[in-house]
């Protein structure tokens, strides 16, 4: 990777972009917007019409008259109601609109449309690690987990350590990681919804980037012990212990333990048979059909369902063609396409796994006492996107068009026989959903942003796809790829999506990401219903 000093933004005519011929609003495609008295060209879904306001980058422009209590539509569904008139040539904006109610989850279309018939897509392979219990990795890490936030100090310092002393020796391992996170104890362990923090952090320590090696730090007086987060037996051993005996843990309150080096010398000692393993592991050829490939967007604007979002749904298609898996997730941000999703489902019963998660999410943002609207970010309304409906029929489009063959719930973990288009039920909080589908098995991570962020994960590459061109010159060393060409009139959909599948094998087959070359690394965020004692 070069980093380029990004190029001046050419200068382009007035374009706005519809989403849908019966759609009452198009969004301004242009770099810093369009004046008032801009009259739209020929070949514009608003060809002739005068902008009565300047309107943003990414902001609607109503292309017809609208009553007060008029419905507003786009992508062909209603985002909202007039709150007074808005005349053709108008910026509408947020605070114009009065946000429909969710859709009630009684008399959903379940299974009603037929899956789509897709060609298979044979041949397609990557370079990655097979592991002994038939799953693949796109990275060889050394990953070692915590039971407890209270050993976190000590964990970094020695993965330090261990990457000054000892990586070096191991060419062949990508990296050492501590799975910090905030759970274990000061919780109530036996909660009923205690389930999801502690099957997500087992279940993160089996991601197939980290080649079934199970290495514990504990504390040894915390809440979640290590035998109860991962069982005897519940896991493959790569050594040769007896696995009845649990994962190999290092106890900080063990008597041995003398000051604080020793702790050290213990973590540092016990990593050495893991990077050995580890390193003596060698990329093969594997078939794309192992990719397990989880898609989310954050920073969004009005462009993620016109660019990035329709090209990561093309390429999801082409992924579960070749055989692949594909999650996508964020509860809040799919709630308002409820209808899409089970009439979407391979069966009814999948259909009702949906409603299942969606009403549990609702009730659960009931008790805090907020709903989906609290999901909108003030950097989605500033670039352009209104409210929570408008946000999701966006976000729904990078799940493609292909049918959902099954439903995972927060914290579980993908079997194998689970392929094709999954629906992983998590929070829409970026670093919640990312944890969660690591959790569940994710080796590659697609991520679409319009506002910008650096977000990267330590324990599996990120390939990131800006929506807009502007962004992606400004940001031309933090964007793996530029979907803002689509706008732009220079690639289409089809094009992006192939390309963005193309990169997808590279990726995992060893090619650094923007993210994995600044070592960009956000925290892993447990999502943690239960109560707090």
């Amino acid at each position: 990777m070069t980093s380029l000093t990004p190029p001046a933004p050419p200068t382009r005519p007035p374009l706005t972009v519809r989403m849908h011929p019966d759609d009452h609003v198009a969004i301004v495609a242009n770099d810093g917007g369009l004046p008032a008295g801009t009259v739209l060209p020929d070949g514009d879904p608003g060809a002739g019409r005068v902008l009565r306001d300047k309107v943003p980058q990414g902001h609607k422009v109503a292309l017809v008259d609208i009553a007060q209590g008029g419905v507003v539509r786009r992508y062909n569904v209603p985002i909202g109601y007039a709150l007074k008139d808005i005349p053709a040539g108008s910026w509408v904006h947020e605070r114009l609109l009065q946000m429909p109610a969710a859709r009630e989850l009684e008399g959903l279309p379940m299974a009603t449309v037929p899956a789509p018939v897709h060609a298979p897509l044979p041949g397609h392979t990557f370079e990655g690690y097979r592991n002994a219990d038939g799953s693949v990795g796109t990275r060889n890490i050394l990953a070692i987990t915590t039971t407890v936030q209270c050993v976190a100090g000590v964990v970094a310092q020695a993965v330090a350590r261990i990457k000054a002393e000892l990586l070096p020796l191991y060419p062949q391992v990508d990296d050492v990681i501590g799975l910090e996170h905030t759970y274990g104890c000061g919780v109530a362990i036996d909660a009923p919804d205690a389930v999801i923090p502690i099957r997500t952090l087992k279940n993160l320590s089996l991601n197939p980037n980290f080649g079934g090696e199970v290495m514990v730090v504990s504390l040894g007086c915390e809440k979640l012990q290590p035998d109860r987060l991962l069982p005897p037996g519940s896991f493959p051993i790569t050594d040769e212990r007896d696995a009845s005996l649990g994962p190999e843990t290092v106890c900080l309150q063990d008597d041995h333990h003398v000051g604080f080096l020793s702790m050290l010398d213990d973590i540092v000692n016990s990593a050495k048979p893991h990077l050995a393993r580890l390193n003596a592991r060698r990329r093969e050829t594997i078939p794309a059909s192992e990719l397990v490939v989880g898609v989310q967007c954050g920073g969004s604007d009005a462009f993620s369902g016109v660019t990035a979002n329709p090209a990561v749904g093309y390429c999801a298609d082409l992924l579960v063609r070749a055989g692949a898996t594909v999650m996508f997730s964020e509860n809040t941000e799919v709630r308002d396409g409820v209808d899409q999703l089970t009439s979407r489902a391979a069966t009814s019963e999948i259909a009702e796994a949906i409603v299942r998660e969606l009403g549990w999410y609702d009730r659960y943002l009931d008790r805090g006492r907020v709903d989906r609207s609290a999901n909108t970010t003030p950097g989605n309304k500033a670039g352009g996107l209104s409210n929570i409906t408008e946000k999701a029929m966006g976000s729904i489009i990078k799940s493609g068009s292909s049918a959902i063959s099954h439903v995972l719930s927060p914290g579980e973990k993908l079997r194998r026989d689970q392929r094709g288009l999954v629906y992983a039920a998590t929070p829409a909080s970026d670093f919640i959903c990312g944890t969660l589908q690591l959790a569940a098995g994710m080796n590659l991570h697609v991520f679409t942003t319009g506002r910008g962020t650096p977000y990267g994960l330590a324990e599996c590459p990120v390939i990131k796809v800006a929506t807009r061109s502007d962004l992606a010159r400004r940001w031309h060393d933090l964007m793996d790829v530029n979907a803002g060409r689509i706008a732009d009139g220079e690639q289409t959909i089809e094009e992006a999506g192939w390309a963005l599948f193309r990169l997808m094998l590279d990726v995992a087959s060893g090619k650094k990401t923007w993210a994995e070359h600044w070592k960009l690394h956000n925290a892993l965020v447990l999502f943690n219903p239960a109560p707090v004692t």
